[in-house]
């Protein structure tokens, strides 16, 4: 479910009231936990967190005009979704997250690429995702990303 909101606040606002909780918990987890350096926006209708140009000019090789996108999330019709860029690039850290995630919540891992799906709002690892969020900087998720998506 893409929104048309064009700020954080906007799409929180927007929300049915059976997400907002869960939803502004996942934003303040998430502007509180995520290394300094990243910003806060909108992107592909979802909250976006994303590497600023001041930091990597070159910006998202798909649109350089657009910063480098590294975490969104969203309400999606039947659950909030967390896209996490750094799983789909660093191994090392998705089979951490795969092999934690059993540890933090009864709930069956619901995961796409970089997509962790939550369809119970009761069983969402708090703590697991905190401490995911703090797992890369901006100069690490850079050289992750040129290593993963910049060839040549």
């Amino acid at each position: 479910m893409r929104s048309e909101a064009l700020t954080p606040l906007e799409y929180l606002d927007q929300l049915p009231e059976e997400r907002k909780a869960a939803m502004v918990h996942f934003r303040n987890i998430i502007v509180a936990n995520l290394p300094t350096g990243f910003e806060e926006g909108m992107g592909y209708g979802m909250l976006g967190y994303f590497v600023p140009h001041t930091l990597y000019p070159g910006g998202y090789h798909c649109n350089p005009t657009l910063p480098l996108p590294f975490l969104n999330l969203a309400s999606q019709k039947n659950f909030i979704a967390l896209y996490h860029m750094g799983l789909y690039a660093d191994a090392e850290l998705i089979n951490w997250f795969i092999e934690a995630y059993p540890k933090h919540t009864t709930a069956k891992l619901d995961m796409g690429k970089s997509c962790i799906r939550f369809k119970n709002m009761e069983t969402i690892p708090w703590e697991l995702i905190t401490e995911l969020l703090t797992k890369i900087t901006p100069d690490h998720w850079i050289s992750l990303y040129e290593k993963a998506f910049r060839k040549g």
